[in-house]
């Protein structure tokens, strides 16, 4: 399973964001999140219990200005400095103070990339979540299904979560979003089945993000039963949205 032991790392390519310069404020020997996805190139929730701690913030800020840095004095190219890493990002207790940090130091070595987060959402009913996710440029949050049940499935949430609740603490962003999703399925399920795949459609129309990314899987996954899409099935899913004129990049 993938796994990221550095704060700041790459720049690695991406097939959605280009040259990605890695931010991973999570535990570098383990996994954090309060998702525990069936796709995960992290693996699962419990294989990751070795260490539990987050970086301090004077970690993070040091990494981010060394390595931002370097880069800047080798002319590397870095179209986006990306969240991602071992887990789930917007966990961390000074997210909001990293955001900061991470908007400094590009506007100082890379005022032409972009900060992107890739975040599942849970914590958007946060209002310091929610905040902080608004000052970069590329919030890319996460709806994988459109149940409650289809969710429990694929992404597994930690404690209560409501997708009408997630649905309506996003309409707060006024469409100034980017919408990920995962198409995949597996013997328990398969959320691109025409009352599923309706009930997406429906969430898209409503939120109206400037953006829609959907994928399918790429790297090894913990649960070895799931089957990917083709770019091509995958189009045919989303051609309703696309006829409407929704910004939508897919990715097999």
């Amino acid at each position: 399973m993938l796994h990221f032991d550095d704060i700041v790392f790459g720049p690695i390519f991406s097939r959605r964001l280009g040259s990605s310069l890695g931010v991973n404020i999570l535990p570098s020997k383990g996994k954090l999140c309060n998702f525990d996805c069936v796709y995960c190139e992290c693996g699962w929730n419990k294989d990751g219990l070795a260490d539990r701690r987050f970086p301090d913030f004077e970690e993070i800020e040091k990494a981010l200005q060394e390595k931002m840095a370097l880069l800047a004095s080798e002319g590397t190219k870095v179209d986006s400095i990306t969240f991602s890493g071992n887990g789930e990002p917007t966990m961390h207790p000074d997210f909001p103070k990293v955001i900061d940090a991470v908007l400094s130091c590009r506007d100082r070595y890379f005022p032409e990339a972009k900060v992107s987060v890739l975040s599942n959402a849970f914590l958007i009913g946060k209002p310091s979540v929610a905040q902080a996710l608004k000052r970069v440029d590329n919030p890319i949050l996460k709806i994988d299904a459109s149940s409650d049940e289809l969710i429990r499935l694929i992404n597994r949430p930690a404690g209560s979560y409501n997708l009408d609740d997630i649905v309506r603490e996003l309409m707060q962003f006024e469409g100034d979003f980017i919408l990920q999703t995962m198409f995949v399925r597996s013997p328990e399920f398969d959320t691109t089945l025409p009352e599923a795949l309706s009930g997406w459609m429906d969430i898209v129309r409503r939120l109206r993000p400037r953006e829609i990314m959907v994928y399918t899987i790429d790297r090894e996954t913990p649960d070895k039963s799931l089957a990917k899409y083709s770019v091509e099935e995958m189009t045919a899913f989303v051609r309703p949205l696309l006829d409407e004129g929704f910004n939508i990049q897919i990715r097999g």
